[in-house]
């Protein structure tokens, strides 16, 4: 098939567009930058979608058999989707665990769950799959929205509990203590992107997921602080989690923190059973253990971990903690 990859240069769309290959598929890579990080059996094409006019003329030209779009995030651009991909026999998009918000009533969320996004992003993001229903519904449009949740390779880097900042691995290394998010017990889900990349590519071409929803996500649960602890075992080095409470962590630095806010700070558990369900031939891989250490050896190769000595703003919130609760420690014990 002659497939587009639009954001291919990302993190998921550019492990699609190595699995499309890997299959014997024909890849037309999209995005903004001026190279492709591709070799030459990929074609690439720069260009800006937010210019809706050049994304459709240069899409209904291509006439490619599907597409994989990774770059959707407005009900505006959705619209623009449907015009410039209106032909392909399947159009995979990239959509959120965002979109379900923090208002849930049970775990794991399931795709049939009411969405009550509260985030700008997440709003944005579920307007867009709504676009996308109602072109399905009406038209016909072959659409299928894929819901992944952190997916991590040495390309996004290992987040942490509060932040997308990578300084927490170097200082780990060095056998210093890192800040957490209150206590690390917030339920999240991670998967290594190759294991997404194939999850998304896993729907192409069976009828029966046309106009379906996909949460992409790893089987159970994980903590934070079960995340970060895994980080020491593969980084060889076991050092404290200091904790910060999250209301504390916005009075002290809201912009620093706004993603432990938005999205990390809350329970993050939805289920993945109707994917595994709807493609037997997927299920998640690569052990969180395995996808660290992937992650972490790629991120040397790359030089993207920040040397941890050049900032201070950590040294000095957990230094404060930690003589709280030392003073906090002398006081009389309570009979």
């Amino acid at each position: 098939m002659k497939i587009v990859v639009t954001g291919a240069n990302g993190n998921i769309g550019a492990h699609i567009v190595r699995e499309l290959l890997d299959r014997g598929h024909e890849v037309i890579a999209y995005g903004r930058q001026a190279e492709s990080i591709h070799g030459p059996e990929v074609q690439y094409i720069q260009g800006d979608r937010r210019n809706a006019d050049e994304y459709i003329r240069v899409m209904q030209a291509l006439k490619p058999d599907a597409a994989f779009e990774m770059t959707c995030f407005t009900p505006e651009q959705a619209q623009a989707s449907i015009q410039a991909f209106r032909g392909v026999t399947h159009f995979i998009t990239a959509s959120t665990v965002c979109t379900y918000g923090k208002r849930f009533v049970r775990m794991p969320i399931r795709e049939e769950d009411e969405f009550t996004p509260w985030t700008d992003y997440g709003i944005q993001k579920h307007q867009a799959d709504l676009v996308f229903q109602k072109a399905f519904r009406e038209e016909q449009f072959p659409v299928t929205m894929m819901k992944p949740c952190t997916s991590y390779s040495e390309m996004s880097g290992a987040l942490r509990s509060f932040a997308t900042e990578h300084t927490w691995i170097d200082r780990v290394k060095r056998g210093k203590p890192i800040l957490i998010c209150g206590d690390g017990d917030i339920l999240h889900q991670y998967m290594h992107t190759k294991d997404t990349a194939r999850a998304f590519v896993s729907v192409l071409g069976k009828k029966h997921c046309l106009g379906q929803v996909y949460n992409v996500v790893q089987t159970g649960y994980t903590t934070w602080a079960e995340y970060h602890r895994t980080a020491m075992k593969v980084l060889g080095r076991e050092v404290e989690m200091v904790g910060l409470p999250l209301r504390q962590m916005m009075e002290l630095d809201p912009k620093r923190f706004i993603l432990a806010y938005e999205i990390f700070g809350q329970h993050t558990y939805v289920s993945n059973e109707k994917l595994l369900r709807d493609a037997p031939e997927w299920k998640p891989e690569i052990s969180l253990e395995e996808g660290l250490r992937m992650t972490f050896e790629g991120m040397e190769r790359r030089g993207t971990i920040p040397d941890s000595t050049k900032v201070t703003w950590e040294d000095e919130i957990i230094e404060y903690i930690q003589r709280f609760r030392k003073g906090f420690s002398n006081l009389p014990k309570m009979e």
